[in-house]
């Protein structure tokens, strides 16, 4: 099978513009409580928030999800490019955040899938949006999936 084209590298402008759409699309997704933007290609969004590890800032990320049990499952892939994106950085060093499911905010802690449980999960998230496979495709590193877990 071919290897599928490049995605824009880490620094193209594409991720300045791509930055700006999900700028937007948090915006309708919060006013509306999750009746705009709740979609991406189909498939369900969730937004994520995350606290810089360098900046200290809070940001707000439109994720594709899935729930699994109580927990929600998010894919750290960036398009395949050859670096893990920020949130995903952002959530390893400061795992507790909030998400927004169905346009309710809830309070949930971050980690990877490990094993067993990140292949079922991989398959439930390509299930859904069937170009993370062509994603991981282009990278050499092991695409994360992240379970978000309520915190009680």
């Amino acid at each position: 099978m071919a290897k599928p084209p490049d995605a824009p590298q880490a620094g193209s402008p594409f991720w300045w513009f791509w930055e700006r759409f999900t700028d937007v699309h948090t915006g309708l997704y919060k006013a509306s409580r999750g009746r705009i933007g709740a979609t991406y290609q189909g498939a369900p969004i969730a937004l994520v928030e995350s606290v810089g590890r360098k900046s200290g800032k809070k940001r707000t990320h439109p994720l594709i999800c899935m729930a699994d049990g109580d927990g929600l499952v998010v894919v750290a892939s960036k398009g395949g490019i050859d670096l893990h994106p920020a949130w995903y950085l952002n959530l390893k060093a400061n795992p507790e955040t909030d998400a927004w499911w169905h346009g309710r905010k809830r309070r949930v802690r971050a980690r990877d899938a490990e094993g067993e449980e990140r292949e079922r999960l991989w398959k439930l998230m390509t299930s859904v949006y069937p170009a993370y496979e062509a994603y991981q495709r282009r990278t050499e590193r092991r695409i994360p999936v992240v379970v978000l877990e309520p915190t009680r």
